[in-house]
């Protein structure tokens, strides 16, 4: 089979990917909901998730929780294939054949992930908005937004923002592309101790664990940044006053954490934590599962599913 970036298994990972990690973030919505508002909502109260969404459909209804739903699917969908597709097509062009390797996986993951976060953060901005918009907040300061879906959204953003808004977040968003490297580095790397140098499919279990343990590893390593990310897209910081962009957006992270630790104490920086792991771990796994299975089912039909494991 050919290496090239563009190829059908590229495209069969990718597609795979993309309708895995939306089915996974549909069944676990509300949890994200419940964590978005933990990191965005200072005054808000970090108990548990239960409690958090009993408070959420209480006061907001049940409706509440599945809250933008349709924006962030969008964005999860666009998101997923494009680092999927250049995951894959990086890995199939640097190893021609050859079994791939930890150090392999973390460049590919890294700079998939650089690709993925210049590509899709306008996306990101704009559903961290609509899911948000609507919501009973704690803190006063944060203003009350009116957008009538992705498309006005994107437009009132342009007009009163500017058109690097749509950016926002974007150099949390680089540093973070350390999550999916970190998390497909070491799902890949379990998956192969596994088979052992056999070649064949993962069980089901085997699946949703090793892709709830590379998650878990690669959430708590970078989640104080995750916070910064869903503050800076919610687009409710005061801009820096440096000309430099680079330096504007340094300083902001810098000021957005040090503010968080003397508020809350270093446990600031992980406020939500609990409900961030449930929710992400939960949808990785399960990601992770229908996507291999999507996968495998369509390597078998079109007759690659030995070579396919071989290669993997």
């Amino acid at each position: 089979m050919s290496f090239e970036v563009l190829s059908y298994e590229t495209l069969v990972h990718a597609v795979s990917g993309a309708a895995g990690g939306v089915t996974a973030m549909t069944v676990f919505f509300p949890l994200d909901t419940a964590r978005l508002r933990l990191q965005v909502d200072e005054n808000r109260k970090a108990r548990s998730t239960p409690v958090i969404l009993k408070e959420i459909i209480k006061e907001e209804g049940l409706l509440a929780l599945y809250r933008g739903w349709f924006p962030v699917i969008c964005s999860l969908c666009c998101s997923n294939f494009v680092y999927f597709y250049c995951f894959h097509s990086l890995k199939a062009s640097w190893l021609r054949g050859k079994q791939s390797s930890p150090s392999t996986d973390l460049i590919a993951g890294f700079a998939a992930g650089v690709v993925n976060v210049l590509v899709t953060t306008p996306l990101w901005v704009v559903n961290t908005r609509l899911k948000l918009q609507g919501s009973n907040f704690r803190s006063s300061d944060i203003q009350a937004t009116s957008y009538n879906g992705i498309r006005d959204a994107f437009i009132q953003i342009i007009r009163s923002e500017g058109l690097g808004a749509l950016w926002n977040g974007t150099l949390p968003s680089l540093l973070l592309v350390l999550n999916p490297a970190i998390q497909f580095m070491i799902y890949e790397g379990l998956k192969r101790q596994l088979r052992r140098g056999i070649p064949r499919e993962l069980s089901s279990v085997e699946v949703f664990i090793v892709g709830a343990v590379a998650k878990v590893i690669a959430t708590i390593t970078t989640y104080p940044l995750q916070i910064i990310q869903s503050v800076l897209r919610f687009g409710q910081v005061s801009d820096s006053k440096e000309k430099s962009k680079l330096l504007s957006s340094l300083r902001t992270i810098k000021s957005l954490l040090v503010s968080r630790v003397r508020k809350y104490g270093m446990l600031g920086l992980f406020k939500g934590l609990e409900t961030k792991l449930l929710q992400t771990v939960l949808t990785a796994a399960l990601m992770f599962l229908l996507y291999e299975k999507i996968a495998s089912c369509t390597f078998r039909v079109m007759g690659l599913s030995v070579q396919h494991y071989k290669k993997r």
